[in-house]
């Protein structure tokens, strides 16, 4: 008998023939903000951990868990307050209000401050100094280095500040987004008690480096480049040991150090912006004046000064956090400058495939393999600007053109398409202006390559371009051929050392004209939606992911071995969770890695049984998109820059696209997707009630860190090597 073929239609009936079971319950998602939270906690958990990771990189897993929260309040909580503000009452999937998400917040942020402290103090730092690094009071700072510091203070530090008084003559001033800013209290003989705002300047480092008090007596002044000490002491301890420079005549009764952090998410309206360009521009110097949505404050710091901040801030008191510790432990990553190797991560020199280093013409290459693959930071990065220089170079090429949304400072990319431009190519950048956090780099790249000519596109209204794309033409003796680079990472050089990510090159003609046909979607007018091999957000990429999942349920239920591996970044989006459902109570096996927020739950019975959802955190950033579907043997994977966040499927113009070679395809599968799957090192694992728990060996199984693999055996996915 013949088996009728798993066409739309007979997909459809076979999955929605029996009775649905209710997938809309709030128990069965978690929350998003929570899920976020608890992936920093994985992050701050490098940190804590003594044994996974030398002394500076625990500095530096401190460091981000500080700079993500910074990023948290400046996004998330300040979307919840303006949510309470305005009285929204929509919830998310899980139910949870604006107000008991930002309550939750609350209690789960806790207990993890205090352990971050609690490292920093009494662990990292007595590390620190054992290892010849001082992270110094200025109590215990000796004679000299006083001396020194005072000389320093007055030389460079205090031409610089400007306290502001605060009192019916003098309105409270305005407090910046995460300055250092002091609350200087002050006793005046005439007035009594005053209070003070003093704002330490963001031009200088946080953590001044000293002398040795025997040496101390030989420097002029604080020549930062001529210190060879590993001392430190806090600039704001500095400044508060030499308040009385400012405040001549007056006594100084104390000093607290406090930090604001705003609303920084731009709400920018497109469709009345007449440049948008200028709009964001106008929009990122605002961030500065954004609703207050965080107050840090020293612990000694009295109450009666800490409600004048608060009052004055229109502060909720739940957005309040006490430190027991210096305020802003982000700015421990100066630390990590030290030059101390035996404290950091051994270096490695990516790999480079030999494919690479041969004298063959960059083009030739590609055209002889078709299609090859790269994974960063494993792969060099180096092949990606090689292949835009050549383009320029190359008398052949006629056009190029490229997406770019994070591609940081010093880019070799961006220079590369400039060189393009001198010499006579027809370049087209889409710079995605709207890249949180780094408008102002792609503004100023932006005007560059717009002064050199280069066609600059800044996006779709409304829709952010996050799809990493190259497109070099080149005339060739058989006709017109398309070479195309596609990512699921940033064109960065800096973060390809340090985030996981895969590049692929191809010259498929399907697949070149359907990036020439998006790149014209993006720069004029098309109502495309469907493409031979690409598959595009908002367009359709949510549709197809749900039909593949839905095929995977109907050959499970023919064959009985139905199985998908997803890893990414994020799952968010409801829909594609419910599917998932859908999945697991037809009896597919699910695995998921998913790096951060996951707002999917595992593990519940009839609902969710055969789903394993991990998280890998370690010396990389996982940033790879892969979507495997078994598909009874027929196996298909999709790569690209896309999450399953309804951010991503329904506001940002993405690509997914396939490995059609086999052979790419196992190797991707086998080397790559399956080695993290099994980590047990570095992985967390996702419970029921949305707590993780970190994997260890099981006895007699074999120690499995991923990254460290992945190290040791680097190129072992290219298949001509």
């Amino acid at each position: 008998m013949v088996e009728e073929p798993l066409t739309t239609e007979v997909i459809a009936e076979m999955i929605y023939a029996a009775p649905a079971l209710d997938l809309e319950a709030a128990h069965l998602f978690i929350n998003r903000e929570l899920s976020l939270l608890r992936f920093n906690a994985r992050v701050l958990a490098e940190g804590l951990d003594e044994h996974r990771h030398p002394l500076l990189e625990r500095v530096k897993f401190l460091s981000i868990f500080s700079n993500n929260m910074d990023e948290f309040f400046m996004t998330r909580v300040s979307g919840l307050c303006r949510q309470v503000a305005s009285g929204v009452v929509e919830a998310p999937p899980d139910g949870m209000s604006p107000a008991e998400q930002l309550a939750a917040i609350r209690l789960e942020l806790l207990p993890v401050l205090i352990a971050q402290m609690q490292c920093w103090c009494a662990d990292i730092v007595p590390k620190l100094q054992a290892a010849g690094i001082n992270i110094l009071n200025y109590d215990q700072l000796r004679g000299n280095q006083r001396k020194l510091l005072r000389r320093h203070f007055e030389r460079e530090i205090f031409p610089v500040l400007t306290p502001l008084a605060f009192d019916p003559g003098h309105p409270f001033p305005h407090i910046s987004n995460l300055s250092i800013n002091l609350a200087v209290v002050i006793n005046d003989p005439i007035h009594g008690q005053r209070f003070a705002r003093l704002k330490i300047p963001g031009t200088f480092p946080r953590l001044l480096r000293i002398p040795e008090e025997a040496q101390a007596e030989s420097y002029e002044t604080l020549g930062l480049k001529a210190v060879v000490a590993d001392n430190f002491v806090w600039i704001e301890e500095v400044v508060i040991a030499n308040l009385d420079k400012l405040f001549p005549g007056l006594e100084v009764v104390a000093a607290y150090p406090f930090r604001v952090t705003r609303d920084a998410d731009l709400e920018i309206e497109e469709d009345e912006a007449a440049d948008l360009l200028e709009a964001i521009e106008e929009s990122v110097g605002m961030r500065q004046f954004g609703l207050a949505v965080r107050l840090e404050v020293d612990k000694n710091m009295p109450e009666q000064i800490r409600d004048i901040l608060v009052a004055n801030l229109s502060l909720a008191s739940y957005l309040v956090y006490t430190a027991d510790g210096p305020i802003g432990l982000s700015a421990i990553m100066e630390l990590t400058g030290i030059n101390r190797p035996d404290l950091k991560d051994l270096p490695f020199i990516p790999y480079t495939s030999r494919a690479f280093s041969e004298d063959e013409n960059l083009f030739a290459t590609i055209k002889r393999r078709k299609n090859f693959l790269l994974y960063h930071p494993y792969d060099s990065f180096a092949p990606v600007v090689d292949f835009l220089r050549a383009a320029a170079n190359d008398l052949q090429v006629l056009a190029i053109k490229q997406t770019l949304y994070r591609v940081g400072r010093n880019s070799p990319v961006v220079d590369a398409l400039l060189e393009a431009r001198e010499h006579g190519k027809q370049v087209a950048v889409l710079v995605e202006l709207k890249a949180r956090f780094d408008e102002e780099n792609n503004i100023v790249w932006a005007k560059a390559l717009e002064r050199a000519g280069v066609h600059v596109i800044y996006g779709l209204m409304g829709l952010k371009t996050h799809a990493k794309m190259c497109l070099v033409v080149r005339r060739e003796p058989e006709g017109m051929m398309r070479y195309v680079h596609l990512a699921t990472g940033n064109y960065n050089a800096v973060t390809a050392r340090i985030y996981t990510d895969i590049g692929y090159f191809t010259c498929d003609p399907a697949i070149g004209t359907d990036v020439s046909d998006l790149f014209n979607a993006l720069t004029g007018y098309s109502r495309k939606d469907r493409y031979a091999k690409l598959i595009v957000a908002p367009m359709s990429m949510r549709e197809q992911i749900l039909e593949r999942i839905d095929r995977e349920i109907a050959q499970h239920q023919r064959y009985g071995n139905g199985y998908l591996a997803f890893k990414m970044n994020q799952l968010v989006d409801k829909v594609c969770i419910q599917a998932l459902y859908r999945a697991s109570q037809a009896g597919v096996r699910v695995d998921l890695q998913v790096r951060g927020v996951c707002c999917i739950r595992p593990g519940i019975p009839g609902i969710s049984e055969s789903i394993t959802v991990t998280s890998v955190v370690g010396r990389f950033l996982e940033h790879t998109r892969i979507f495997y579907f078994y598909n009874n043997g027929e196996e298909e994977m999709l790569l690209g820059s896309a999450d399953l966040m309804p951010r991503n499927l329904d506001r940002r113009v993405e690509t997914l696209f396939p490995l059609d070679d086999p052979l790419m395809l196992a190797s991707v599968r086998d080397n790559i997707l399956k080695v993290h799957l099994r980590d047990n090192m570095q992985c967390h694992q996702l419970m029921s009630d949305g707590a993780y728990r970190r994997l260890h060996p099981e006895e007699g199984q074999e120690v499995w860190n991923t990254q460290l693999w992945m190290l040791r055996h680097r190129g072992v996915w290219d298949l001509e090597d």
